[in-house]
């Protein structure tokens, strides 16, 4: 599973790169735009193609789930940590660790949770250089919820993400910040086939 997460920013002609995305195989967008209101989301989920819909994941905004086909809810640690998640027991839920020990108690409620960071991070510098995920991932013991690596992982070291014993990978910074993300996530895509 090869997941893609929104830059915070709005960026120039997103969406229309999305939806391209999608039409390359792109597996679930997680859209996490912190700083945008309620009709800036709805705004920016009208312009991804409404077929695309039931693969979109929820950062924020929950609400606007029933004007669309949207199921997929993520929480942030702190949100999971005060339950914020326990109204959405009949939707696919996602959250995010640091640490495979956190992983490991996750609730069999979670569909996947992210990891991170496995390699040091592309969009901020100096994050996750002396990161031990890479190696901790060995350690993981909970089979129910898929584990999803992020931070750092482009198309030079997919494989090597996977072969660490992740169940998918998470691509942020190789995808928005390349002036060829339709590339990468074929590249992605066609290094995790071979």
């Amino acid at each position: 599973m090869i997941i893609i997460i929104t830059p915070e920013e709005m960026m120039k002609n997103e969406t229309e790169l999305i939806n391209e995305l999608f039409q390359e195989g792109l597996d679930l967008l997680h859209i996490r735009k912190p700083f945008i209101n309620s009709e800036e989301m709805t705004d920016f989920i009208n312009q991804i193609n409404s077929g695309f819909h039931s693969k979109l994941v929820l950062h924020s905004h929950y609400d606007l789930a029933e004007n669309f086909t949207i199921s997929r809810f993520h929480f942030r640690e702190i949100d999971r940590q005060n339950n914020v998640h326990e109204s959405f027991t009949n939707q696919i839920i996602s959250t995010s660790v640091h640490d495979i020990e956190t992983f490991n108690e996750l609730g069999e409620e979670w569909d996947y949770a992210f990891i991170s960071p496995i390699f040091p991070s592309i969009s901020k510098k100096g994050y996750g250089e002396n990161s031990t995920i890479f190696n901790d991932v060995k350690n993981k013991i909970l089979s129910n919820v898929k584990l999803i690596a992020l931070g750092g992982i482009n198309e030079n070291n997919i494989n090597k993400a996977f072969e660490s014993g992740v169940d998918g990978v998470a691509l942020l910074g190789a995808i928005w910040q390349s002036d060829e993300p339709l590339n990468v996530l074929k590249k992605c895509r066609q290094n995790v086939l071979s």
